[in-house]
C-alpha cells in the first residue's frame, strides 16, 4: 500500500450526546439524531446542503422505516434529491467506514464535498419473533377457513411467544458462537489481564470524562438535542461521577458468570447518539472557502481471530505507522474504543509482547509502549457510551480535538470490530490552514 498522494481534510464535525440506554427506548431514533447533528454542522458552512454531492451514514441498527439511513437522513437535512446517499454498516466501525468510503471517493476524484460519519439509537433495538411463531404467522395467513384457523390457535403454545432479542442477538458472534464480551474475556486470559486491573480501568474512564465535563472539553463537539416535549438533553449521560473500584467489585461478571472478570461496569454501554464529519477534497475548500481543522491522513483495517476481536487495533495500528515512518511516540492523542476494559489493556500488552508481535505482526520485535496518559484523555465508551453506528466517527472527530486542543500533530482513532476485524485512521491536526493558501 502506499501513501495517498492527495489530502481529504476535515472541515468540521459535530456529534449529539450520547444517552444511555434506560430499560426503554429513548426519545430520538438513530436518524433523528444524526438529523441534529447535520443541521448544525451544515448551518455553519458557506455553503447550501444541495452543494454536497454525497451523505455516506453508517448504522448497525436502523429501524424499519429507515431503511437505506443514509439517504433518510440526507432528504430529512435538506440535501434535495439529486445528492445521492447511502449506508454503511461494519458493526462498530460503521462510522469510521462511512469517513473511508468518503475519503476514497473524494481521492479518486469521484466527489469533493461529502457529509459522513454514523448514527445507531441502539435502546430502539426490537424484539422479534422466533421463527417458529413467524412459520405460524405465515400459515394463518395462508389459510382460508375459519377451521384452518381455529387449529392454528391450538397449536400455540408458550414457548412460542419468546421474543428474540436484536440487540442480543446482533452482539453475538455466530460463527464461533461467541458473545463480544466473552472474546473480551479471552483477550484478558490471553494477556493475564485480572478483574482489579478491568475495574481500574473503568473508573479511570468516568474520572476523565467527568473531569472533561468539568472543563466544557466537548463544548465545541457536542450539539444539545431537544425532545417534543422541550427537554434538552446536553451532555453524554452515562457518567459516574461517583465511580470506584470498590462498587465495581460489587458486580457480578456477566458473560462469564462462574470464572470471568468481564462486567457490565467494565464494558461498553448501550447508547444511542451520532457523530457527522464534513469532509473536502483541497479543490472544495478553495472553492467554497472553507477553513479546515485536520486532515485524515490513511486508514488501515486488519483482519484478526472473532474469539479475540478486541485485538483488531493490534493488526491495525502498526502497518499504518510504518507506511509514514511514524512509531508509538510521534503520536500526541489516542483514542482505542472502550468496547471493554480488558479488551484495551490486551491491546496495549499486546504490542509490548515480543512473541505476539513476531508471530501475529511479523515484526522483529515488540511495536512499543503506549503512554497511556495520551490514551483515551477525556474518557471512553466505558463512561459515555458506544452507540455502534456512530463510535468510529466520533473518535475520529475527538482525536482532532485534543491534537487541536493540544496544539499537537498526529493522533490516531483506531477501535476493535465485532466478527474479527480492527480499523485505525491517522489524523493530522491542521487547524491553522484557511482556505486558498
Amino acid at each position: 500500500m502506499t501513501k495517498h498522494s492527495q489530502s481529504v481534510y476535515i472541515v468540521d464535525g459535530a456529534r449529539t450526546p450520547f444517552l444511555k440506554a434506560r430499560n426503554k427506548s429513548g426519545p430520538f431514533s438513530a436518524s433523528d439524531l444524526a438529523v441534529f447533528a447535520g443541521r448544525e454542522l451544515l448551518a455553519r458552512q458557506t455553503f447550501s446542503p444541495e452543494e454536497l454531492d454525497e451523505v455516506i451514514i453508517g448504522c448497525a441498527i436502523p429501524a424499519p422505516e429507515e431503511a437505506n439511513i443514509g439517504r433518510v437522513v440526507s432528504m430529512r437535512l435538506g440535501c434535495g434529491k439529486d445528492v445521492t446517499a447511502w449506508t454503511v454498516q461494519r458493526n462498530c466501525a460503521s462510522g469510521m467506514q462511512a469517513l473511508d468510503s468518503a475519503i476514497k471517493d473524494i481521492l479518486i476524484g469521484r466527489h469533493d464535498l461529502v457529509l459522513a460519519g454514523g448514527c445507531d439509537a441502539m435502546s430502539h433495538a426490537p424484539l422479534l419473533y422466533n421463527k417458529v411463531m413467524v412459520n405460524w404467522f405465515a400459515q394463518m395467513m395462508a389459510s382460508k377457513s375459519v377451521w384452518q384457523k381455529l387449529r392454528l390457535f391450538g397449536r400455540l403454545r408458550p414457548k412460542m411467544f419468546a421474543p428474540v432479542i436484536a440487540l442480543i442477538a446482533g452482539l453475538k458472534d455466530h460463527t464461533v458462537g461467541f458473545d463480544m464480551g466473552q472474546t473480551a474475556e479471552q483477550v484478558a486470559y490471553h494477556f493475564g489481564i485480572d478483574r482489579q486491573q478491568m475495574d481500574e480501568f473503568a473508573v479511570e474512564s468516568h474520572l476523565r470524562l467527568a473531569k472533561a465535563q468539568q472543563e466544557n472539553h466537548f463544548n465545541d463537539e457536542i450539539i444539545p438535542v431537544f425532545d417534543a416535549k422541550g427537554n434538552a438533553y446536553e451532555f453524554d449521560d452515562g457518567v459516574r461521577h461517583d465511580s470506584s473500584v470498590a462498587k465495581l467489585a460489587k458486580l457480578k461478571p456477566f458473560f462469564d458468570k462462574k470464572f470471568g472478570a468481564v462486567t457490565a461496569g467494565n464494558s461498553s454501554q448501550i447508547t444511542d447518539g451520532a457523530a457527522l464529519l464534513l469532509l473536502a477534497s483541497e479543490e472544495a475548500v478553495k472553492k467554497h472557502k472553507l477553513n479546515v481543522i485536520g486532515r485524515i491522513v490513511d486508514t488501515q483495517w486488519a483482519g484478526v481471530d472473532p474469539r479475540e476481536m478486541g485485538l483488531g487495533p493490534v493488526h491495525a495500528v502498526p502497518p499504518l505507522l510504518q507506511r509514514h515512518d511514524l512509531n508509538m511516540d510521534d503520536i500526541a492523542a489516542w483514542e482505542i474504543n472502550e468496547a471493554f476494559a480488558g479488551q484495551v489493556l490486551g491491546c496495549i500488552k499486546a504490542w509490548q509482547d515480543t512473541d505476539y508481535c513476531k508471530t501475529n505482526l511479523g515484526l522483529d520485535a515488540a511495536f512499543g509502549k503506549l503512554d497511556q496518559a495520551k490514551l483515551n484523555v477525556d474518557g471512553g465508551a466505558i463512561a459515555l457510551g458506544h452507540p455502534i453506528g456512530a463510535t468510529g466517527a466520533r473518535i475520529v472527530l475527538h482525536t482532532l480535538n485534543v491534537l487541536r486542543r493540544e496544539q499537537a500533530q498526529y493522533g490516531v482513532a483506531t477501535l476493535c470490530i465485532g466478527g474479527g476485524q480492527g480499523g485505525a485512521m491517522l489524523i493530522e491536526n491542521v487547524s491553522s490552514a484557511k482556505a486558498g493558501k
